[in-house]
């Protein structure tokens, strides 16, 4: 029997950028953090609104994370009923930049699209 070795790389020193990929760009993130940047301050309900998608738990979870990495401030208010409140931080709003330079790739989803379907053509005749 032979034993195989593998090393298995940190991501993080394979692609330095990997641990940014994962703080902003998972599934839920982006829209959080791009509905708080256009819009503004915004309720649970109203954040939950805006992405139809996403479910209740998931969006807590997905808030708790981007308060714990410092991109969104939680405020709750003492009132009756409460009322909480979300709002991208300086830390977040950093982010401008990158969010207006994958706006501006998005020019070239056509293009992604049509390579899609051409590979899609190309392997249904072969």
């Amino acid at each position: 029997m032979v034993t195989r070795i593998t090393s298995q790389a940190d991501p993080a020193q394979a692609c330095p950028i990997a641990p940014v990929v994962d703080i902003v760009f998972s599934r839920w993130t982006t829209p959080i953090l791009w509905i708080l940047h256009t819009e503004g301050r915004q309720r649970f309900g109203e954040l939950a609104e805006r992405i139809a998608t996403i479910t209740p738990k998931v969006l807590t979870e997905r808030l708790r994370r981007l308060e714990r990495d410092g991109l969104v401030l939680r405020t709750q208010h003492a009132e009756m009923p409460p009322r909480v409140e979300y709002e991208i931080t300086p830390l977040g709003r950093s982010l401008s930049p990158v969010f207006a330079a994958l706006g501006e790739w998005s020019v070239h989803l056509p293009e992604v699209e049509r390579a899609r379907q051409d590979h899609d053509e190309r392997r249904r005749l072969a």
